[in-house]
């Protein structure tokens, strides 16, 4: 067994080196971005079928990564492992396809049968590689360099710098790939309908109650029926409409407390309620809506849910953000 050397830095200071040296790496990818960025963009939205995204080792990790990404945010993709398509797997690229090939070095051996596979049936082939002059570079329609940029180990061999700018290069063209599409924030939730995140991403109109379990009253309506008509909803808030409909305000627990007095039961609710009371719209997210809820010096517990007109399709309370997994 080797012995263990005595550390010449902290491991916090390896750490701040790493990151040092990699976000080198990523400003000159940044710098580096010219034409060929833009036609990629361009060639993969023209894609009839699916991104197919190949490479071996640390980039075929890096690939697997940028696949699903793609995937996830509107372009058709997937993974095909290189020593597997020589194996049958070749027939997962069809007609329509575009390939995206990474190597850093352009010279991965086993590209070689899908380069070959892209040329046959005229796939457009893309490349990410550190090397201009390289097999694969040669053999793409479209090369994306890596900007030259020393690796972050000390020994300057383990991919490091590298990897993470292919991870960076990939994370650009899909979200590029995604504002050309138009890709929106509903679509996202179609493609992530599981954990919190797919919680957030569920719509108001998803979550809220409606119908009759609304708590709407006339904002002209004595204190002491709009009291019990609030407390049987069981909101703790009641909406005020004005004659056409239109939520005027909203009556709070808080409005009541800060009204109390003898002549409470005698008042309207016009005379109570507060008249700027937070809102939202069906289609609105339910991350918006609990935001909404907690934004300003004092947060709120229901949302009145309003179409255009201001008219009330439903309430939304904050238990139904926590049952959806949202809070």
């Amino acid at each position: 067994m080797h012995a263990l050397s005595p550390p010449t830095a902290s491991h916090v200071d390896v750490a701040r080196g790493v990151m040092a040296a990699e976000a080198a790496g990523l400003r000159a990818l940044s710098a580096s971005l010219g034409p060929s960025f833009g036609d990629a963009v361009e060639r993969l939205a023209a894609c009839e079928g699916r991104v197919v995204v190949s490479g071996m080792g640390k980039s075929g990790h890096v690939g697997r990564k940028i696949a699903s990404t793609f995937a996830s945010t509107g372009t058709p993709a997937l993974f095909v492992h290189p020593a597997e398509a020589s194996h049958g797997d070749l027939g997962m690229i069809l007609s329509g396809d575009a390939v995206l090939m990474l190597s850093n070095s352009g010279e991965t051996a086993e590209l070689a049968d899908l380069v070959a596979h892209a040329r046959r049936f005229g796939l457009p082939l893309l490349a990410i590689t550190a090397r201009p002059g390289s097999a694969l570079a040669r053999a793409a329609d479209i090369v994306l360099l890596l900007p030259p940029a020393p690796e972050a180990c000390p020994m300057g061999l383990a991919p490091t710098t590298s990897t993470t700018m292919q991870l960076a290069l990939g994370d650009a063209l899909a979200v590029a790939l995604l504002t050309r599409r138009g890709f929106t924030a509903g679509d996202f939730s179609a493609n992530h309908p599981g954990g919190r995140l797919g919680a957030q991403l569920r719509l108001v109109s998803d979550l809220m109650h409606g119908g009759d379990a609304v708590p709407l009253a006339d904002a002209s309506l004595p204190m002491d029926r709009a009291l019990i008509l609030m407390t049987g909803k069981g909101f703790g808030c009641l909406g005020a409409l004005d004659a056409d409909g239109r939520l005027q305000g909203v009556l709070t627990d808080g409005d009541l407390r800060r009204a109390m007095g003898p002549d409470l039961l005698a008042r309207k609710v016009e005379d109570v309620m507060s008249t700027n009371p937070r809102t939202i719209g069906p289609d609105a997210l339910a991350a918006d809506a609990l935001r909404a809820m907690n934004a300003g010096p004092r947060p709120v517990t229901s949302l009145f849910v309003l179409d255009p007109d201001r008219r009330p399709l439903g309430i939304l309370h904050v238990h139904d953000l926590l049952r959806a997994g949202v809070a």
